[in-house]
């Protein structure tokens, strides 16, 4: 009985790795600003005005929407300058943290489950900010392969890590450069 079972094992056991579906993603990214952390904080908690630093936006469209209990949620819709539509939820912003949280509720970046949030830090030197900027999400195929391409990991990171790089710089940009 105990071989039987033994075997049993070793035979469910390759099925079952193949069976978990994608693995997460994260895409992590950092710039000192020579600027305050209160005005880096005031361009990045401004929801709603996401363009006026990321060059990836061309426009952007807020709304308040109730959710199933009736609470006021704010959305974004963000019109790509690479074409498409991106609708996220503010999750929160908080002042005292200088942390924003939202996540993507539909659009056309290739990614499932996405959500993120956006640090605002004293930086390494005097009058200078450090700004993190975190995303979690899974590739947009959530089966087994063979995989559809561009619903794929590397896809779903490389346009994460292509918005969060122009994003950033162009943040920098805008913080060292307004009065």
């Amino acid at each position: 009985m105990k071989k039987f079972l033994a075997l049993l094992a070793l035979a469910i056991l390759p099925l079952s790795a193949m069976a978990h579906g994608p693995s997460p993603q994260k895409v992590e990214k950092t710039v000192t600003i020579k600027a305050s952390p209160a005005k880096v904080w005031a361009l990045i908690k401004d929801f709603g005005n996401m363009q006026a630093w990321n060059p990836n936006i061309t426009a952007e469209k807020t709304e308040q929407k109730k959710d199933d209990n009736g609470d006021m949620q704010t959305f974004a819709t963000l019109t790509l300058k690479s074409g498409g539509e991106i609708v996220e939820m503010l999750r929160g912003a908080d002042d005292a943290t200088m942390k924003m949280r939202y996540e993507i509720d539909g659009g056309v970046a290739p990614v499932a489950d996405y959500n993120s949030f956006m640090q605002v830090a004293a930086g390494p030197g005097a009058g200078e900010t450090t700004v993190t900027w975190v995303g979690r999400f899974y590739r947009t195929y959530k089966l087994n392969p063979p995989i559809p391409p561009g619903q794929d990991d590397e896809t779903a990171v490389k346009f994460v890590t292509d918005f969060f790089d122009a994003g950033l710089a162009g943040l920098k940009k805008a913080a060292e450069n307004s009065k």
